[in-house]
């Protein structure tokens, strides 16, 4: 049986470590409990191990609070208030328990707010920029309702599931990057190394080349003779697209054609849809005002145009429409979902239907993932084999040429 490397806490609030043998993590889980310890961690003991090996070497060093920082922090917290913890004892034992000394530096920042009379959400809010809004207003629901420790377990499981489908995509991604990159990489040899070994004999011959062969000669050249410049260039052009993008309009304009691009165009909608309905069904279970929860999820929409019908909606909602009629009437959700919102209004179950809107396009960006990668992975392989064909075929017909064989 697997060793899991622990770290738990007492009743009396002291943070205890070791390693037990368990054949699951939910049995070493349960082992604990059965010790009579509030277990917060519990990892294999080679993955411990690795990870706090990764953590000493400098060149990995993180600056600042990540996401998947302030989601430990959660569910931790999570876990000691829920055991009956104070939340001034359970902010020691979390600054004990830090991975940095940038998270130790933050906690110990709000315990000490905490000390000084003001509430968690005040305290988190007061950290600039660490803290969403949507999170700061999920604790201040939790305070105001008295079911903290259930608003944070909530908050950790919609952190790990935004993060389960941020690295869906990412993770799919990341193969055809490197594919493209190897295409590239083998074009610009070829060019660069191969090619240019034919010149000379072309030369020597005193023959006219075909036009193919001087575009593929010229590519190689301008590789070889003037890559600073192309550099030059294409970092120029990166600067200038990357100002562009600062822009509102030309964001708007991105996000809106975007949407409609075949293939990436379904696969934003869906993820954009999956975090709307999972962000605004979360806050509604925790009593937040529907108004004041569309007013939150504007801001978490990474799409502007989609961000701009939020708005709409909310301002619809004030005038008492509802949400899912202003929402059809925009025409930017995809019609399923919005049918599903409207029985949930209907109902009076909300949020619930909100989080299994989530949960259904959660699976619908894993199938439309998987559509984008069966199309461009054969995409780019014909691509690149096109472009090398193209530079051979360009050097044979050049020899024929030379040596006056029928082309």
């Amino acid at each position: 049986m697997p060793f899991y490397q622990y770290k738990a806490v007492t009743p009396a609030g002291e943070v205890q470590e070791g390693v037990l043998e368990a054949a699951t993590h939910p049995g070493a889980v349960a082992r604990l409990q059965q010790m009579g310890l509030i277990p917060i961690r519990a990892e294999e003991a080679g993955v411990a191990v690795a990870g706090a090996a990764a953590e000493r070497r400098p060149l990995f060093a993180r600056r600042g609070i990540s996401q998947d920082d302030i989601g430990v922090i959660t569910r931790e917290m999570a876990t000691l208030l829920k055991a009956g913890l104070p939340l001034d004892r359970s902010m020691e034992i979390l600054i004990n328990l830090a991975s940095s000394p940038k998270v130790g530096e933050l906690l110990a920042k709000i315990r000490n707010d905490i000390r000084g009379g003001a509430s968690l959400s005040k305290a988190l809010d007061a950290q600039k920029g660490v803290f969403s809004r949507f999170y700061v207003n999920m604790i201040r629901a939790g305070e105001a309702g008295g079911s903290l420790p259930g608003v944070l377990v909530r908050l950790a499981e919609f952190m790990e599931r935004s993060k389960a489908l941020r690295a869906t995509v990412t993770s799919a991604l990341v193969y055809p990057a490197i594919l493209f990159l190897v295409s590239i990489s083998s074009v610009v040899i070829l060019l660069i190394s191969v090619v240019p070994k034919f010149k000379p004999i072309f030369q020597q011959s005193g023959k006219a080349l075909p036009f193919i062969t001087e575009v593929v000669l010229f590519a190689g050249d301008a590789l070889r003779n003037y890559w600073w410049a192309l550099t030059l260039a294409i970092a120029a052009l990166l600067w200038w697209a990357g100002g562009k993008l600062q822009e509102p309009e030309t964001r708007f304009a991105l996000d809106k054609s975007m949407l409609r691009w075949p293939l990436v165009g379904d696969l934003v909608g869906k993820v954009e849809m999956a975090r709307f309905a999972r962000t605004l069904g979360t806050l509604l279970g925790n009593g937040v005002a529907l108004v004041s929860a569309l007013s939150i999820v504007r801001e978490t929409m990474g799409n502007g145009w989609l961000a701009e019908a939020v708005g709409n909606v909310a301002r619809e909602l004030k005038e008492g429409r509802g949400l899912g009629r202003p929402m059809m009437e925009t025409g930017r959700f995809p019609p399923l979902a919005v049918h599903m919102i409207m029985v949930g209004e209907e109902t009076g179950r909300l949020d619930e239907m909100l989080l299994q809107v989530a949960d259904t396009y959660d699976v619908e960006v894993e199938q439309s993932v998987k559509k984008l990668l069966a199309f461009l992975e054969p995409m780019m392989i014909l691509v690149m084999a096109v472009i090398v064909a193209a530079i051979i075929l360009s050097m044979l017909a050049a020899m024929m040429t030379i040596y006056d064989l029928p082309v």
